[in-house]
């Protein structure tokens, strides 16, 4: 009896763990606090967008260095990103664009939950009100990390004149398979953002940029995405680079720059 009950101990911490990462995940992908709120842009135009249950989605819109430009460029941060700063970044890069940059539902000042789902359907959002205030030539969607599978999903549901994919994944749930090979992922996962199923079908080009060294997006998960990309014109490695320290790198900046320029 007593041997009984020992062997019960793992199994009940095996499934308490299976609870609370069912439960915690949405905090896990999506730590809003971890963002912050707003940044002060002082030559940004903020805007305001109602979803259609009633949450409000908070974003900023940077006018280029010179009047007369005619492409849109919409950033899609990271789960830690706040779009003030994605949108700073995104205009050193591409200074003559219109940049904008919305901050995800649930981060502040965006209210209500986050959830794939949501962030998925918001891009959609996000792009029709920029397209019908600013009426661009072309628009170009850049995402990052996770916010590459916003940008997937966007360019699957929109005509888009290219999309820049920036350390991507096919899959948000094998991502995470990957990372917890211990655990029955596919029964838990309730956030799948499924990048290489959207693009599959899409003919947008595509432009991805990875690094050598990630550990956060596995380089089986970004090369299983390529595979899945019809139209893939600018595919670039940064040597040596993390997932994270792959933006202070200069020859990331030379990429970005280079993959928007296959998009003319």
């Amino acid at each position: 009896m007593w041997a009984a009950k020992l062997l019960l101990i793992p199994l009940v911490f095996y499934l308490t763990v299976l609870a609370a990462i069912y439960f915690g995940q949405a905090a896990l992908l999506f730590p809003t606090r971890a963002a912050g709120g707003a940044l002060p842009l002082s030559n940004a135009t903020r805007l305001q967008i109602e979803t259609p249950d009633g949450d409000r989605l908070h974003g900023v819109i940077v006018p280029p260095e010179a009047s007369g430009a005619r492409l849109l460029v919409i950033g899609f941060g990271g789960n830690a990103w706040n779009a003030e700063a994605a949108a700073d970044y995104l205009t050193t890069v591409y200074p003559h664009a219109h940049v904008a940059a919305f901050h995800y539902r649930g981060y502040a000042p965006s209210t209500g939950k986050p959830s794939a789902a949501a962030l998925l359907a918001d891009s959609l959002l996000v792009h029709d009100r920029l397209v019908q205030r600013l009426k661009p030539d072309r628009v170009v969607a850049v995402g990052f990390s996770i916010g590459s599978g916003v940008a997937a999903r966007l360019a699957s549901r929109r005509p888009l004149h290219g999309l820049i994919l920036v350390t991507p994944f096919d899959s948000l749930s094998r991502v995470a398979e990957n990372h917890y090979p211990w655990l029955p992922v596919r029964l838990l996962f309730r956030h799948e953002m499924p990048a290489a199923e959207d693009l599959r079908s899409a003919r947008t080009p595509t432009a991805i940029i990875a690094a050598e060294h990630d550990t956060i997006i596995q380089p089986r998960r970004t090369e299983a995405l390529r595979k899945a990309v019809p139209n893939l014109v600018y595919d670039r490695t940064v040597s040596g680079a993390g997932h994270n320290d792959l933006y202070d790198r200069p020859e990331f900046r030379q990429a970005m720059a280079e993959a928007l320029e296959t998009m003319k």
